[in-house]
């Protein structure tokens, strides 16, 4: 039975820059790669899938598992050696589709068990790495990817080939591959470091034009009810764009890139100041592949302009709240308007769009040159793109002396009303700096990450298991075998049978569910006491992005507690949710205990192996209510049958403090710490200074 065919690539409405960054990829393959950034139920993933359509057939040769091209086989191939000319089988390009479970085995290749323990043959097994050889491999939610898997594919996707060097395997092979990555930013970014390694970048959003949805709306309905009908219908339009892209593919090695072309994207990228090389690099590649798409036999300025729009933006972003993006108006300040030299008389193509028109009668007319110009703004940010140097991080802010003594005596009675009448105020928080080390005690067995010791499948080999899902251990197994065998006739051969296979236990490190409860009373108010507190808790936010861990927050003032932001992988979302929290009223301490106990119950149960470590940043005063303090420590005194690890941010400053936080830090058995011992730096000092002492 025939499988159902894909949308149609020609068929999407609303996505041209999308569309772009995949022809050009396409094109050239060497850009290295598209990650589209977007909302979900934009049609990501149904790009995707339908541009391995309307790719050019290829011919590998025959019995290859790593497809090697019959005209340029790989002299390093594992199942060769090929000659030029073997014989050819065709096949169409592959889409090859990365799991987020996927080991790194899995993706790389690794020894073939049943060959091994079977006939002692050391054997390879490839990978999706090698299936995915001069076609496209797709993870979805990459952002959700283990971050060694994805150091793996950019490597691969960089070099165009794959190396193994694991469990008595040494093999290398051609891995030549158009990585394209997608995912929802509000699950959680990747590290400026791997965004960097993407050659192209883009920002999707639904369209707001009615009648541009009207449109996606009645194809989806159409496509759905008549599958192979509604591919017909755009038949002509795909072998028409599969055989733009050919041709693109054979013409963009002829392309010229001139000295101009060179310095103008020298001065674009060195005008939105990114880092390193690897920019200029990709946009001119990208140049190269538009002119090629373009029909045009030299870069011109409007090649370059396209290629920076999709190469730049996610390299200007340094900190983990920058978004990316690209000031526009910079950017054709910079190509400026000077002559280009020997212009070409086809510089302008009537139909630069990868979509072609459409037989859809009650579209025609509207369908518009959308590529070089994409309808969608979200490409175009506020920021300026002038380049500056960072302020240095402050260090936490240390109070104290005679100056305050008047402000800290208005807080000494503990059930003083906090102004229930006045209005919420809302604090800003200054520069992040960086935070001490906070860790979950004892080991776990949580997803990998950078946080807190845990067994995990990537690490440091600490012994091994017969029941276990990592690495063969060699040396275990052979162990093994040879305990088996021994006094056994003929004991002087190794017999390998299954019960003796054995796998490597290694310990890494892992990310945790950093619960942030945050006491918004009026008390924090105190002498700009917020503002030092969000900025605190935004430091502690930039760590958690560093350590791949999920976030969330509890917030509690006036006379109760909410959560405000579930847990999530979005730091982001975080980080805009304490910019804009009030703070104002009484101290509701006890119910933000327990709103805090609550989610975690919940987390428990979806994610029982994921660790949670609790961060409540309070100065220690309840106020809510008349019994509000002993209800607090009542809660906290059976916080520790919870098992959860907790630390307790000391938010009261001053010269004479009440030490209200540091008695409910005893009580829950937390580890207690001041505003100004938050930071790692401010620590370093103290010990230094007490060992100079």
């Amino acid at each position: 039975m025939d499988s159902v065919p894909q949308f149609p690539f020609s068929a999407i409405v609303g996505a041209d820059e999308m569309a772009i960054a995949l022809v050009l990829t396409t094109v050239a393959p060497d850009v290295g790669g598209v990650l589209v950034r977007g909302e979900k139920g934009t049609a990501k993933s149904t790009m995707v899938r339908s541009l391995a359509a309307v790719l050019p057939e290829q011919d590998v040769v025959d019995g290859c598992r790593f497809g090697c091209d019959p005209s340029e086989p790989d002299p390093q191939c594992p199942d060769g050696p090929h000659t030029r000319g073997d014989d050819a089988v065709q096949r169409p390009a592959r889409l090859v589709e990365l799991p987020i479970g996927a080991s790194d085995d899995r993706v790389t290749g690794s020894l073939d068990l049943g060959r091994a323990l079977g006939s002692g043959q050391t054997a390879f097994e490839p990978g999706l790495l090698a299936d995915a050889h001069r076609g496209l491999l797709y993870v979805d939610e990459v952002n959700l990817l283990q971050d060694h898997l994805v150091d793996l594919l950019l490597d691969a996707a960089a070099m165009g080939r794959n190396t193994v060097e694991r469990d008595g395997v040494s093999v290398t092979h051609a891995a030549r591959i158009m990585l394209i990555g997608t995912m929802n930013p509000e699950e959680g970014e990747l590290r400026p470091q791997l965004l960097d390694r993407f050659g192209l970048s883009v920002e999707i959003t639904a369209s707001r034009v009615p009648q541009e949805r009207v449109e996606i709306v009645r194809r989806r309905l159409a496509y759905d009810a008549d599958p192979e009908g509604f591919a017909a219908t755009y038949a002509d339009a795909q072998a028409t764009l599969g055989a733009r892209l050919a041709a693109a593919q054979q013409r963009v090695a002829d392309v010229e890139l001139s000295d101009w072309a060179l310095g103008k994207i020298a001065t674009v990228c060195a005008g939105f100041d990114v880092d390193g090389m690897r920019a200029d690099i990709v946009t001119a590649r990208a140049a190269r592949a538009h002119a090629a798409w373009q029909d045009r036999d030299s870069v011109a300025r409007e090649d370059i302009r396209v290629a920076a729009k999709l190469a730049l933006p996610h390299r200007r972003r340094r900190k983990p709240f920058d978004a990316p993006g690209l000031d526009e108006d910079l950017l054709d300040r910079l190509l400026g308007d000077d002559d280009e030299p020997d212009p070409t008389p086809d510089d302008t193509n009537d139909d630069p769009d990868p979509q072609q028109p459409q037989p859809d009668s009650q579209n025609d007319g509207e369908e518009t040159d959308r590529e070089d110009s994409p309808s969608g703004g979200d490409s175009s940010s506020s920021d300026s793109g002038d380049s500056g140097q960072d302020a240095a991080p402050p260090t936490p802010h240390q109070d104290g002396g005679e100056a305050d003594r008047s402000d800290q005596e208005q807080e000494l009675d503990t059930a003083a009303p906090e102004a229930p009448s006045a209005a919420p105020q809302v604090a800003q928080a200054e520069e992040a700096y960086r935070v001490r080390s906070f860790t979950v005690r004892g080991v776990g067995r949580g997803e990998a990450g950078r946080r807190s010791r845990a067994i995990t499948n990537w690490g440091a080999t600490i012994g091994s298991e017969r029941d276990g899902s990592g690495a063969v251990h060699l040396p275990a197994t052979i162990r093994a075998a040879a305990l088996r065998g021994a006094g056994r006739a003929g004991a002087g051969r190794l017999h390998v049978a299954g019960e003796d296979l054995r796998h490597k236990v290694t310990q890494g490190r892992e990310s945790n569910l950093v619960l942030i409860a945050v006491d918004a009373s009026g008390s924090m108010g105190a002498r700009e006491r917020m503002r030092e507190v969000k900025t605190a808790v935004i430091s502690l936010l930039t760590d958690a992005y560093q350590r791949r861990d999920r976030v969330g927050v509890v917030t509690f003032r006036g006379a109760g507690a909410d959560l405000a932001l579930p847990p999530t992988h979005s730091v982001e979302a975080a980080a805009a949710c304490l910019t804009d929290l009030p703070h104002g009223g009484r101290t509701p301490l006890a119910e933000g205990l327990l709103a805090a106990a609550r989610a975690l119950e919940v987390e428990r149960i979806r994610d029982p192996h994921r660790r949670v470590l609790l961060v409540l940043v309070t100065d220690g005063r309840a106020t809510s209510g008349p019994d509000a303090l002993e209800r607090a420590r009542w809660v906290a005194d059976r916080w520790p049958s919870t098992g959860v690890d907790a630390v307790v941010v000391d938010a009261e400053t001053g010269r004479f403090r009440m030490g209200l936080a540091a008695d409910l830090a005893e009580r829950m058995g937390a580890e207690h710490v001041t505003l100004e011992d938050f930071a790692a730096d401010s620590l370093v000092t103290a010990i230094r200074e007490r060992s100079v002492a």
